[in-house]
């Protein structure tokens, strides 16, 4: 819990970074199909944010009301976050109905169905009636079994999280045959197209659900004797935390096994559920779900599942969803043969998307079958479904190539695909770490080693992403290619102290959590309190998804209050409250949302002109710092030093997609007096352009020399 007026609760702090995407739903000037998307992505984080967050503060509060004295602070804070929600709902209701207006000025129509199908039986043609008759005959119907409730169905253990139901009352006169019709996921679409009768004619869209409840008759038509049928959506949230077992007999991969399968008994944490479900089915809900008064139980809006609507495919002109930036091609990396030459000639510095992401897997692919590669090492926490950086490494153990995975099997909402990949790994050939038992492994390195000239030389890669090839299409980050002895040696240092947490290293340049990362960043804070005393420029400049540890905020309140000049780039909850009198007048913040997800972590601290430029893999949060493997690197290539200052800067210019987190939380755009609309993301598309074509004339000069 937080003093108000020192810190901002995390979670009503990231409830209003969720505000910020729902802002660019709303914005205008964004195009129509993004502004769906945006509400997709709202929708998906509220989601986590239930399962994860709000699951915590729950249990908390039922803790502290069953003391003897209670303070009250949990279930106050449930409460606010609640009613939070409940007004960001509203206005999420709000923006979605002028959105699909909107929509159908594009020649667009999204046709909602309503319980009583009279939306679909009236506009609907018929011959788009028999056409969806068909394509629920052979499309739909053989991914449906619904379940049969009745006095031994435990229906908690029925639903799953992911997914939404229908739930179903098959009535006969005063009695109700309950049964529960789950949509299918992954098999269909979720956004089905109808046929025209011309190629002029407005698109037409409807819902996967939306068919299953026009056809919810034919269902249970022959099997179950009925007058009527109500059936209403629900989609459940449950508790996210684990309930592993400390068993030693047990291997982690086991038990996080059985973790996965915990999920679907766990408590329930919020029940959505159509605004229109008649009172006698909640109240059946209620008592099969045995839902407690602090769960929350709420009407959802009309459109389920939300979160799908991220992949709203684009049925119109180009125009009605943004251009994708092209990704630009390294010309370090191009400029030569193999990455292997590239890095012996310049540290490489990558920013997803901006730059492809192939040029990873690229380092990973030619390892993978040079001669001169040994070994390899990785550590994963996310990647993408069909992985080629995990088929570059099982061929690297075909030829002959020693290999070292670490696995995170903790990384939420992953587990069951890391599990799965660990093993496909492990019957591969490759050795699979699983970590440090108590310390998440969220770090993100590769270390690859060569014998060259009869030694072994080491080349790295540090960065502030997953080696996830979908994500770095949409997620801003830094990476780090390096041949630096002392920083190649650290980066293998960390790797042997996850394989063996009892010995300790000395890292001279990387921060390590939970290693060194609290000592050297109150030592940098330290440096530029210190100079501002000695009346010397000081500044300290960071971007971060988010900011609560609480120590080091206090030692920023220190800094401000010393003097020293502070400013933030924070995507998500930010604890820090800026702009206070005698705590923290020197601090300024700003948020960016826009069409890449802003991720990587930057540390900028002036040091006396001499500027120290970190990129980083952990926030400032205390899991961050102290309970997690986390990795900082220096950058020491002026060059690749000043482009990120740069970049840095074009975000603080932003006047369009910055919002400024201010005293009370308003999320208010930055205005400034720079009448040149700046939107740092397309700014900072323009300077890699122009860098790339830099880059391309000192490699030139280097090979004519």
């Amino acid at each position: 819990m937080s003093n108000m007026t020192t810190y901002f609760d995390k979670e009503l702090s990231w409830l209003s970074f969720n505000e910020r995407v729902l802002q660019e739903a709303a914005d205008e000037t964004v195009p129509i199909v993004d502004r769906i998307r945006f509400l997709g992505i709202y929708s998906a984080n509220l989601d986590e944010f239930f399962r994860v967050r709000v699951a915590n503060i729950r249990r908390s509060a039922i803790l502290e009301t069953a003391q003897e004295s209670p303070t009250n602070e949990w279930n106050t804070l449930h409460s606010n976050i609640i009613n939070k929600v409940n007004a960001l709902t509203a206005r999420f209701k709000s923006e979605a109905d002028k959105i699909f207006d909107e929509i159908k000025k594009k020649r667009i129509n999204i046709i909602f169905n309503d319980p009583t199908n009279s939306v679909f039986k009236n506009k609907l043609s018929s011959a788009q009636k028999d056409w969806l008759n068909e394509y629920f005959d052979n499309r739909i119907i053989r991914h449906i079994t619904p379940i049969i409730i009745n006095n031994k169905t435990q229906l908690s253990s029925c639903i799953d999280d992911d997914a939404i139901y229908f739930l179903v009352s098959l009535n006969k006169g005063e009695d109700n045959q309950f049964c529960l019709v789950e949509i299918p996921r992954y098999d269909i679409d979720r956004f089905i197209i109808l046929p025209t009768e011309s190629e002029n004619q407005d698109k037409q869209v409807v819902l996967l659900d939306d068919i299953v409840l026009f056809f919810i008759d034919r269902l249970f038509n022959g099997v179950f004797e009925y007058d009527s049928i109500d059936a209403y959506s629900m989609k459940l949230t449950r508790d996210a935390e684990y309930n592993l077992t400390d068993e030693l007999d047990e291997s982690l991969l086991d038990q996080m096994s059985k973790g996965i399968k915990q999920r679907l008994k766990a408590d329930l944490v919020r029940l959505v559920h159509d605004e229109k479900m008649p009172a006698y089915m909640l109240h059946f809900l209620r008592k099969s779900l045995k839902i407690r008064e602090l769960d929350n139980l709420v009407p959802g809006v009309r459109y389920r599942h939300f979160k799908d609507f991220i992949k709203f495919p684009n049925l119109g002109d180009k125009e009605l969803e943004r251009e994708k930036l092209k990704a630009l091609d390294s010309q370090r990396f191009s400029a030569f043969p193999s990455v292997f030459d590239a890095i012996t000639q310049n540290d490489i510095l990558l920013y997803y998307p901006y730059h492809k992401f192939r040029h990873f897997t690229e380092f990973v692919r030619q390892a993978s079958y040079d001669p001169l590669v040994r070994e390899v090492k990785i550590n994963i926490y996310r990647v993408a479904k069909n992985s080629r950086i995990i088929q570059s490494l099982i061929e690297a153990v075909k030829n002959g190539k020693k290999v070292t995975v670490v696995v995170e099997l903790k990384a939420r909402f992953d587990e069951e695909a890391n599990i799965g990949w660990a093993k496909l790994m492990k019957d591969a050939g490759i050795h699979v770490e699983f970590g440090i038992e108590t310390l998440k492994v969220h770090s993100k390195l590769c270390i690859i080693t060569r014998l060259e000239n009869e030694k072994l030389v080491k080349y790295a890669h540090i960065g502030t992403g997953n080696f996830h090839e979908s994500n770095a299409r949409i997620y801003t980050d830094f990476a780090l290619f390096t041949k630096h002895k002392e920083i190649c040696q650290e980066v293998d240092n960390v790797f042997s102290f996850i394989s063996h947490s009892y010995k300790r290293f000395r890292f001279n340049h990387l921060i390590v959590s939970p290693l060194t990362s609290r000592r050297r960043l109150n030592q940098l804070i330290e440096n530029e309190i210190q100079a501002a005393k000695d009346n010397k420029k000081a500044e300290i400049t960071l971007k971060l998804n988010n900011l609560v540890d609480k120590s080091l905020i206090n030692k920023l309140y220190s800094a401000s209050q010393s003097g020293v000049k502070i400013r933030l780039i924070v995507r998500g909850m930010c604890s820090l409250i800026p702009g206070v009198k005698d705590q923290s007048s020197n601090i300024k913040v700003i948020s960016i949302v826009d069409s890449y997800l802003e991720h990587p972590r930057v540390m900028i601290f002036h040091n006396q002109g001499d500027k120290l430029v970190f990129i980083t893999s952990g926030d400032w949060m205390e899991r961050n710092i102290d309970h997690r493997v986390e990795v900082g690197c220096p950058i020491y290539d002026e060059t690749l030093k000043n482009r990120i200052i740069h970049i840095i800067e074009l975000h603080f210019k932003d006047n369009v997609k910055a919002r400024v987190i201010d005293k009370n939380n308003s999320n208010k755009y930055v205005t400034n007096s720079n009448k040149t609309k700046i939107r740092s993301q397309l700014a900072i598309h323009e300077y890699l352009v122009a860098e790339e074509k830099n880059d391309i004339m000192m490699i030139e000069d280097m090979k004519s020399t």
